[in-house]
């Protein structure tokens, strides 16, 4: 199945951070990646994910401004599994 791609915007890469705004169409994904850094995800809008992983598929919902991290090494595909678009914002620690 072919979906389209999220938007994603670099805002700063510098010594200590890269961050980056990620928009999501109903549908739309990222594809495969493997996080070179720990990370943070701030929610700009409430969501509902689909993230494929190595491990096997899970929802997760985002909730604007409630933010979580993961590390280093987290591979996956994110994918806006809900009918409304959303965006997030990834902060990733160098």
């Amino acid at each position: 199945m072919s979906r389209p791609q999220a938007r994603s915007h670099q805002q700063i890469d510098n010594d200590q951070v890269i961050v980056t705004r990620w928009d999501f169409a109903s549908g739309a994904e990222t594809g495969w990646h493997r996080h070179a850094h720990d990370y943070v995800i701030v929610p700009i809008h409430d969501g509902k994910m689909l993230l494929e992983t190595p491990e096997g598929n899970r929802e997760v919902a985002l909730q604007a401004g409630v933010c979580y991290n993961r590390v280093e090494g987290t591979e996956h595909n994110v994918i806006n599994n809900g009918d409304t678009a959303f965006s997030f914002v990834e902060v990733e620690l160098k």
